[in-house]
Order: structure tokens, then sequence, then C-alpha cells
């Protein structure tokens, strides 16, 4: 039987991520804001907001969750082909707006899109306090690909994606994967998989196991330049 769904109030607080709904899978709250306090908190306890036009703020933890291990990314040959070519640049935190109003924007997939006016306005505040960052992909000084995420202890949480050429997301991908890891990074979460997510060899934990690895690692110190604004290395 499912648990009731929690009110949110004014302080930033959430109910245990246990007390989820099972169907739809990992509904926990509603309500409150998206200040950073409160996004903060949640991310870390593996909450997070997604909600769309005309509905209220949406808490969810889903059972399982998606993640990729960095070591266990799969980069297949025609990928490995593209990112020898050395015909893009890709940098960390140069453009973390604009990657969001391109993950934000209509896709032909879907019909509308959960990155409102209220969640951009939001993540911009956590990326002026140092939480949230975005990797570009740049095309002779043209953006055409990139995501956006979070980071805290050795997690980074990805939000969404964009590419305007074939592959430029998932060279994104590829390229933070690879600096993570070269920072000691455990994972990169995903919230919920999909087929393209799997094919790139992501993968399914049980929430209490995620759970478990979060709170071991959230407290982690990261470096002070980490996140400062930089072309990063050649991939291979």
């Amino acid at each position: 039987m499912n648990q009731p769904v929690f009110l949110l109030d004014e302080e930033p607080i959430f109910p245990p991520v246990e007390l989820a709904q099972n169907d739809p899978n990992g509904l926990l709250a509603i309500g409150g804001d998206l200040s950073v306090e409160r996004l903060v908190e949640a991310y870390r306890n593996g909450i997070f907001p997604w909600f769309c036009e005309d509905e209220p703020i949406l808490w969810w933890s889903p059972d399982p969750r998606c993640v990729f291990y960095l070591d266990q990314l799969h980069v297949s040959r025609s990928l490995q082909r593209e990112l020898k070519k050395q015909h893009v640049s890709v940098t960390i935190n140069t453009a973390f707006e604009q990657v969001m109003a391109n993950c934000a924007a209509p896709r032909a997939s879907q019909s509308e899109t959960w990155i409102l006016p209220e969640m951009m306005h939001a993540y911009q505040q956590l990326h002026k306090q140092g939480y949230a960052h975005s990797v570009e992909v740049w095309q002779n000084d043209v953006l055409v690909g990139g995501l956006y995420g979070l980071s805290m202890g050795r997690f980074f949480f990805g939000e969404s994606m964009f590419s305007k050429q074939p592959n430029t997301s998932k060279m994104a991908l590829v390229y933070l994967a690879n600096y993570l890891k070269q920072h000691d990074f455990l994972m990169i979460d995903c919230q919920v998989g999909n087929p393209h997510l799997y094919s790139l060899g992501a993968q399914d934990l049980p929430r209490s196991e995620f759970s478990n690895l979060l709170q071991q690692s959230i407290d982690t110190p990261q470096d002070s330049s980490l996140w400062q604004p930089k072309t990063l290395e050649r991939w291979c």
C-alpha cells in the first residue's frame, strides 16, 4: 500500500526517502519552493524536483535509481572514432545558461518541457552558489551539445543534456565521466533509466544501496579549482 504524499511547508526538510510512493514510482512530497537551501537538502538526500507546467512542485526519489559508475561507461567504436577526430572542444562552466536553455528547448520526441522558467532560475542560482555545473561541446565556436547537473561529495547528479549535432551530448558525458574519474568521484546519478542511458552503460541500483553510498560520500570535500571554467583535456 502506498504511503501518503507529504505536503512540505516553509522549512527545507524532507521525509525519509523510504516513504516514497510505489505508484507513481518515487513520488515523495509536494509543495515547498525551489530555494538553494531546499534544493541542496533535497540532493543531499537523493531527492530531486520534477514537475510540469500548471503542477505543484513534486519531489521524487525513485526505486531503483539509474546511475553510471565512472569506469563502466560504454563508449562504442563509432563514438571513439568521433572523439579521436578532435573536431570539437569541450569546456566546463563557460556557458551554463546557454546549456540550460538548449536543454529546455522543445524536442520532436516530447510535447512539453519540465525545465520551466522557475526551474531555470533556481538552477542558475545553484550555479552561482557553486553547486550546479555545465559541460559544453563546441564546434567552430558554436555550442553544439552539452549537459548540466549538480556536484556534491563524490556524486554528480545529472539533470539534462542536448545535442545539435550527432553524438555531441554523448561526447559531453564521456568527457565529464573521464574528468570526474580523475578526481575520485564515484558515479553520475541519472535518476530514472531509459534505453539510451542503458546502452551507454548505465545500471539500476536499489534505492537503499544508492542512499547508503550517497550518505557515505556526500560530505567529501571538493578541490576549489575543480569547477573553475576550463577546457577539458582530450579524452583519448
